[in-house]
């Protein structure tokens, strides 16, 4: 599902029209057409004259149309024929997905981790990035690490010690110009050297960060600057003041990449992408 810089392709030429497995063009799967290294997210499928097409929009919002050809893309690294999605969004028979939407690995062990690691805000981001890519950061020896706030970032990216053989990705929750949280990023990209990337998502809190979809609400609620934002969610909401379990109903609503904002989903694959990169 995610971006990155793949060797070429050395399959024999008389495996090289093997059939791939064909995986539904949902709304939001991230995949990279073979042919011009495109990489972007699923916005629609149509029916032509000439064929299936697919549109994808990359992570700066350009979009690009492509036909959806036999082994036309890539999905983790994986040639794919897509399809037009199932009724009910079933992938096909035999192709398991993760909760990321990337190809699962039957019976991989995951690998040893890496000296490069996530760090996130909070124990609720951990765990919702646990929910949706624990199996994809197993799988690259990724452990991820929640903080207890930014305002000590600098020092803690110093104490870390990144370098080439051992990148740091950090999320940060509303990191939006202007604001705090934006000011410690920069912060920390001028010490870096190019071995930390801090990405964010502009969300107050990782909470807003589901879709009220998956939760069967209208929206999040507008909470006033001076109240405490998830006591003031609660009582929007109607629910009882109990944050701890408001967050795990939440989190129990959250079954695949599918129930998240696409801000969160974009920042958390660069950032899987930036730690796994190979060294320079």
């Amino acid at each position: 599902m995610r971006s990155r810089q793949y060797d070429p392709d050395l399959t024999p030429p008389w495996k090289r029209n093997a059939p791939a497995p064909e995986v539904p063009a949902e709304p939001d799967l991230v995949v990279e057409e073979v042919a011009t290294g495109f990489c972007g997210a699923v916005v629609r499928c149509e029916k032509t004259a000439q064929g299936a097409t697919v549109t994808l929009e990359d992570r700066f919002g350009k979009q690009r149309v492509f036909p959806m050809e036999p082994r036309g893309f890539l999905l983790e690294g994986r040639v794919v024929t897509l399809v037009r999605p199932r009724p009910g969004g079933a992938p096909p028979p035999g192709l398991r997905l993760t909760a990321s939407g990337s190809i699962a690995v039957p019976g991989a062990r995951a690998r040893i981790a890496r000296a490069g690691r996530i760090y996130v805000e909070g124990r609720h981001d951990a765990e919702l990035v646990e929910r949706v890519w624990g199996d994809d950061l197993r799988i690259e020896g990724v452990v991820v690490e929640y903080l207890e706030g930014v305002d000590d970032l600098p020092s803690i990216v110093r104490s870390f010690g990144p370098g080439p053989d051992a990148r740091l990705g950090v999320l940060v929750d509303h990191l939006v110009p202007g604001s705090k949280e934006s000011r410690i990023a920069a912060e920390v990209a001028r010490e870096s050297s190019g071995h930390v990337l801090v990405v964010g998502h502009p969300y107050v809190d990782v909470w807003e960060a589901v879709k009220p979809a998956a939760l069967g609400i209208a929206g999040w609620p507008r909470v006033p600057r001076d109240e405490d934002w998830k006591r003031g969610v609660c009582r929007g909401l109607g629910w009882p003041d109990d944050t701890a379990a408001a967050w795990r109903r939440i989190l129990g609503a959250v079954s695949s990449y599918k129930d998240l904002e696409p801000e969160l989903l974009g920042s958390v694959e660069r950032l899987i992408d930036f730690v796994t990169a190979p060294e320079d």
